[in-house]
């Protein structure tokens, strides 16, 4: 089977959030299956009743300018994008591969469904960290409320940690990547070989 040629990191970037819900947008769908926006659009069209509202929607106006201001996108005139995009929740993503029915639109609907699971559990994740940070803090403040002589350093102290902690709630930038291929190794100079004695 062949790898998708997208790697995980620039799919979970794709998915956005847009009425509650997290989708894709047919444009970056399309470009990840290896097919035109149209083409997409149109096979979706064609099976229109496996696709319900809750898989698939089309931007409002709205939603369409807050997205054109956010990225890169043709404008309306000459050769541009003439109608809103659709956006595809996890399921209709899932629905597309039975729509799309290639080898390597099969490929990358595996790692869009990794995609969003990953983010999912990130949120759960983050979710639990910070309602665990909220009850410390709290059961500090209540600790400080009950002893006037909680130091000011050790408050301080402790807004520090939490403040550490959610620092490190926040998800890391992408390490780079490793170029693919031969790479020639740097020169290094020479060290003299010690000499055994027998």
């Amino acid at each position: 089977m062949s790898k998708p040629s997208t790697p995980p990191i620039h799919i979970e970037r794709r998915i956005l959030v847009m009425r509650g819900h997290r989708v894709m947008i047919d444009a970056d769908l399309a470009a990840l299956y290896g097919v035109t926006t149209s083409a997409l659009v149109q096979a979706v069209k064609r099976n229109l009743d496996r696709f319900p509202e809750d898989f698939m929607f089309q931007l409002d106006a709205a939603e369409w300018d807050v997205l054109r201001s956010q990225s890169v996108t043709s404008n309306t005139g000459r050769g541009g994008r003439r109608y809103a995009p659709y956006a595809f929740t996890e399921q209709g993503v899932a629905m597309l591969s039975s729509v799309l029915n290639s080898a390597q639109a099969i490929a990358v609907n595996i790692e869009i469904m990794r995609a969003f699971v990953r983010l999912r559990e990130v949120i759960v994740s983050n979710k639990e960290l910070a309602l665990r940070l909220d009850e410390l803090e709290n059961k500090a403040e209540l600790m400080e409320l009950k002893h006037d002589t909680f130091s000011h350093n050790t408050r301080v102290q402790l807004k520090q940690v939490f403040d550490a902690i959610r620092e490190l709630m926040t998800p890391p930038a992408p390490s780079p990547k490793r170029p693919i291929g031969f790479v020639a190794p740097e020169e290094k100079p020479n060290k003299p070989k010690a000499i055994k004695k027998r």
